[in-house]
């Protein structure tokens, strides 16, 4: 069992809208296509553990801070 998707949020939009960066310029800066920010945004899609280091190198912060963990009570699948 690893981590999905559906397990992963995330504050991305947020530490963006504090930078006053959109997601083009996001994008830019660490080497993927909008359409990927905006993916892990709305949560359809969890990045890679380099693509999360870059992210939280950016913003200066841990990647912790802009991804959060969920973990799913037994029962709930």
């Amino acid at each position: 069992m690893g981590i999905s998707k559906d397990n992963m949020k995330n504050k991305l939009k947020v530490y963006r809208a504090m930078h006053d960066i959109t997601q083009d310029t996001l994008a830019e800066k660490i080497g993927v296509t909008r359409q990927t920010i905006l993916a892990i945004e709305k949560e359809k899609y969890a990045p890679s553990l380099d693509l999360a280091f870059k992210l939280a190198e950016l913003f200066q912060v841990k990647i912790e801070d802009i991804f959060i963990y969920e973990k799913k009570a037994k029962n709930d699948k």
